[in-house]
C-alpha cells in the first residue's frame, strides 16, 4: 500500500498538538518495526490509525479483527428501543486501510506466542509482530449461569452486551411481546463495560412501551446495591417518564436462569418474564485469557499505565474493556478510545529508543438517553499518579449533568460521529 505523503502530512499538522497531549516522542517519524493489533473495536481501531499518523507511515500496522465492519456498542441502545437502526451505527474499516495503510486482516487470533513474538489464526497461518497491542474486549463468565452455558438457551435467552445481531434480535423479541408484557434486564455486579448503558436500555425499553404497549412494564433486576452511574439522573428520569412502567430492584444477583420458563432465578426470588435481557457476568476477551497474562481477580488484564503494556509479559499492550480499570475508570468506549492514543504514543517511543510519557492524562465522557430525545452524561479526567503507579481520578474535574435535556441528546449523537470518525475515517 503506497500512501500520499502530503496525506500524512496534513493528517499530521492537525494531530501534532494531540500528539504532543498523549506524550508521543519527537522522533515519532523515525519509529520503525510491525505493530500486531488484535480487536478493532474503539481501543484496536484508534491505536492502529494513530500509529500509522504519528510515525507518519513508517510503522506497519496489522488489524486482526474478526467482523467485517465496525458495530458501535454505545448507541446500540436506540437501536434496540427502535430509535436507529444497526446501519446508523455500522462503519467500514475501508479508510483504515485505504487511506492510512492499515493491513486489515478478517480472522480470529488463536494464539499468541509472546517470546518469539508470534500469533497463530483460526484461518490458519501465522504472524510475527514487533510489539502486540490486544484489544479484544470482553467475553462472559457463563460458568457462572449453568442453565445458559448452551448455544441454544444463548440464542433465546439475549444479552445483546456486543452489538450486532443480538442486538436487532432483542428488538425483535420486543416488537413480538404482547402489550401488558414484562421485559426483565439482569445487571452483574461491577465492574462490567459500559457502567449505564444498563439503565440506559432500560429507559428506551420504557420509552418504546409507553407510546406502543403502554400495558407493559420494564424491570430492573441489579446485582449491586445501587445504581453504578448517574444515579440521581436515571433516578429522577424513572420517576417523572416511566412512574407506572419501570421498577428497579437493587440487590438482586442472578444465579442461574430457567430459559424454558423465560425465568431468572434470583438468590432469595425467582421472576418470570416475557423478555429475559441477561447481561452476565464478564472478564476480559478470551485471547487475553489464554495467552498467560497476568490476571486481577482471574478477570481483567493487569497493566502498566505509563504503556498499557501487560505486566510481566514484555512487548503485549492491553485496552480497553479487558484491563483492570484504575480507580473509578469506567469501561467506555472513549475511554478505550483514550487507551489506544496512550498506547500508540507509548509504542513510537519505545520503537524510537525513547522512554514512554511520564505523566499520562486520560479523558472520558460517557452519554446515555432517557427518552427519544433528551440524554445525559458523566465526564471524568485521569491522571497517572507516580505513588500509587495508577491514573487517579482528578479532583474538580469532570461531573455530571445538571439535567436531562434535548441538547444532550444531540450531543450524545455528535460524540458519535465524532468518536467514530477519529478511530475510522
Amino acid at each position: 500500500m503506497i500512501i500520499n505523503r502530503r496525506d500524512f502530512l496534513k493528517a499530521s499538522a492537525g494531530a501534532a498538538a494531540m500528539a504532543a497531549l498523549y506524550g508521543c516522542a519527537s522522533g515519532s517519524s523515525k519509529a520503525s518495526g510491525h505493530v500486531l493489533v488484535v480487536g478493532g473495536g474503539y481501543g484496536g481501531a484508534t491505536v492502529a490509525k494513530y500509529l500509522r499518523m504519528w510515525s507518519q507511515g513508517n510503522v506497519e500496522v496489522t488489524l486482526v479483527e474478526r467482523d467485517a465492519e465496525f458495530i458501535s456498542c454505545p448507541i446500540s441502545n436506540l437501536v434496540i428501543g427502535g430509535l436507529k437502526t444497526l446501519a446508523d451505527i455500522t462503519v467500514s474499516y475501508d479508510n483504515l486501510k485505504n487511506k492510512w495503510g492499515v493491513r486489515v486482516i478478517e480472522d480470529e487470533v488463536t494464539g499468541i506466542d509472546a517470546v518469539s513474538r508470534k500469533v497463530k489464526l483460526e484461518k490458519g497461518g501465522e504472524l510475527s509482530y514487533d510489539r502486540l497491542v490486544l484489544s479484544p474486549g470482553i467475553d462472559f463468565l457463563w460458568e457462572q449461569l449453568p442453565g445458559l452455558q448452551s448455544a441454544e438457551a444463548q440464542r433465546r435467552i439475549l444479552h445483546a452486551w456486543k452489538a450486532g445481531p443480538q442486538t436487532v434480535a432483542l428488538r425483535k423479541q420486543l416488537e413480538d411481546m404482547k402489550d401488558g408484557g414484562v421485559y426483565a434486564i439482569t445487571i452483574p455486579r461491577a465492574p462490567y463495560r459500559c457502567p449505564p448503558g444498563p439503565y440506559e436500555r432500560a429507559c428506551l425499553v420504557a420509552n418504546y412501551f409507553k407510546t406502543a404497549k403502554p400495558r407493559s412494564k420494564v424491570l430492573i433486576l441489579d446485582a449491586n446495591e445501587d445504581v453504578q452511574s448517574k444515579k440521581a439522573l436515571f433516578m429522577k428520569a424513572w420517576a417523572d417518564l416511566y412512574p407506572d412502567i419501570l421498577e428497579y430492584r437493587p440487590n438482586n444477583e442472578l444465579r442461574d436462569v430457567d430459559v424454558a420458563g423465560r425465568t431468572a432465578i434470583l438468590e432469595f426470588d425467582r421472576v418470570k418474564a416475557d423478555v429475559l435481557n441477561v447481561i452476565p457476568p464478564q472478564r476480559a476477551g478470551q485471547i487475553a485469557a489464554a495467552t498467560g497474562l497476568k490476571l486481577i481477580n482471574k478477570r481483567w488484564v493487569d497493566v502498566d499505565w505509563l504503556s498499557m503494556e501487560a505486566i510481566g509479559t514484555p512487548g503485549v499492550h492491553v485496552l480497553g474493556d479487558a484491563i483492570f480499570p484504575a480507580p473509578t475508570m469506567p469501561k467506555s468506549g472513549h475511554m478505550a478510545n483514550q487507551h489506544g492514543k496512550l498506547a500508540a504514543a507509548a509504542i513510537l517511543n519505545l520503537l524510537a529508543g525513547e522512554e514512554p510519557n511520564p505523566d499520562p492524562v486520560l479523558m472520558n465522557t460517557c452519554y446515555s438517553f432517557v427518552d427519544g430525545k433528551n440524554g445525559i452524561h458523566v465526564a471524568s479526567v485521569h491522571q497517572y499518579d507516580t505513588a500509587t503507579k495508577t491514573m487517579q481520578p482528578v479532583k474538580g474535574a469532570g461531573g455530571v449533568s445538571a439535567a436531562r435535556n434535548e441538547l444532550e441528546g444531540k450531543a450524545a449523537l455528535g460524540w458519535a460521529q465524532n468518536i467514530w470518525a477519529d478511530m475510522l475515517a
